[in-house]
């Protein structure tokens, strides 16, 4: 009987982010596509910069509050923290998740204001503030070669917004794709068949990692 094929990997977000978690597997073939491009935008960069609080719940907001000069960081999670602390700021870590910002929120001890992008997953009991955008991006074409041909795809879904617009993308394709959900938020919005599927453990990229290899394990048993 023929070996079956090695899944690969399709990874979505921007290109940075990509290759750090493409390196945490690199046994795996990855196709990177992003499928959203983050672009700044307009806001009021002097009240940020003098805000005394912030609250991050992605790194991409960090650039846009302006030295950190010690000043209180309420982040996500760890890779969020330590863009904060590189930064300058004084980080305080959540469980990766935004509910698990709300008892840090509860306990500052200066007014805060949350640098967000436009598409926002969730709202936090602060003042919000939009630093950038999440634009759709096509997938390239090595990615739609790749959804095109009948073997297994690997795809990690790290947003609910990323998940709708990789199931539209997968709507006219003959891969079979084995999901892996950083939250199930993202796996409900999945609109798309699954062979294999699985949430993480925790939002981390790490578990991420561990869920995909979990997965071709399920293939192999």
């Amino acid at each position: 009987m023929p070996a079956k094929p090695q899944p690969r990997l399709l990874l979505t977000r921007p290109e940075p982010d990509s290759r750090r978690f493409a390196a945490m597997l690199p046994e795996w073939e990855a196709v990177i596509s992003p499928i959203l491009r983050i672009a700044p935008v307009a806001h009021d960069a002097d009240r940020l910069h003098a805000a005394p609080g912030l609250v991050f719940t992605s790194a991409h907001a960090v650039p846009a509050a302006g030295p950190g000069r010690g000043r209180l960081a309420l982040c996500v999670g760890a890779r969020t923290a330590k863009a904060a602390r590189e930064a300058g700021f004084t980080p305080r870590e959540g469980n990766g998740f935004a509910e698990g910002l709300l008892p840090l929120i509860e306990a500052a001890e200066v007014p805060l204001i949350h640098p967000h992008g436009r598409h926002l997953a969730r709202e936090l009991p602060v003042e919000g503030m939009v630093v950038y955008d999440q634009i759709a991006q096509p997938l390239n074409d090595a990615a739609r070669a790749l959804l095109a041909g009948p073997g297994p795809v690997a795809v990690p879904l790290f947003s609910p917004r990323s998940a709708r617009l990789l199931s539209a993308a997968f709507r006219d394709s003959r891969a079979e794709a084995w999901i892996a959900a950083i939250s199930p938020a993202a796996m409900d919005e999945w609109r798309m068949p699954a062979k294999r599927r699985a949430i993480a453990a925790d939002p981390s990229a790490k578990a991420m990692a561990a869920t995909i290899r979990r997965l071709a394990e399920r293939e192999q048993s």
